[in-house]
């Protein structure tokens, strides 16, 4: 399995705003959202930021042996007590998921944006808190904090990569 992770370029941003669709179905489960009449789920609010922000915002694109696996939206938070780069968004496919693809692509992440970060998941969904709680854990050897946020409750980890013994490939 050949993995791949790329930054999307502005030509090519329509990919991320169409697998933006299935993530949005996924959170069916966790959020009211409906689809409009045209059978579409609403433009995610700022995806249009990752290409015109400078250099504060990055989508990135997963695949496996050339094929579209998923995708992330990592932004770098200035001046912000909470950390120096934010998971905003995180998505691997169905077809992808428990093969080892998320837990790569969030440590290649991890490693080319060294600092103090932060990954947010939504209260309800467990299966991403229990991947995050997975993948952060045995990148900084458990070495990470959790805060839920006072308003909605969802939790947060927090953890540095900078203390990590990581061998970086």
């Amino acid at each position: 399995m050949e993995l791949g992770i790329e930054l999307v370029p502005k030509e090519q941003k329509q990919i991320i705003s169409r697998l933006m669709q299935f993530y949005l179905y996924d959170f069916t489960r966790y959020l009211e959202l409906q689809v409009d009449r045209d059978g579409l789920f609403p433009s995610y609010p700022g995806l249009e930021a990752y290409w015109n922000s400078g250099l504060n915002k990055f989508a990135y694109l997963f695949t496996v042996d050339g094929n579209i696996a998923g995708f992330a939206l990592v932004d770098r938070l200035l001046r912000d007590p909470e950390g120096q780069f934010y998971m905003t968004e995180f998505f691997v496919m169905q077809k992808y998921r428990r093969s080892g693809v998320g837990t790569w692509a969030a440590h290649r992440l991890f490693d080319m944006f060294p600092g103090d970060w932060k990954v947010s998941q939504i209260r309800a969904n467990t299966p991403a808190r229990n991947f995050w709680h997975r993948v952060i854990g045995s990148y900084t050897g458990g070495e990470f904090q959790e805060r839920f946020n006072s308003r909605q409750g969802n939790p947060s980890q927090y953890f540095s990569t900078l203390n990590t013994n990581r061998i970086k490939k």
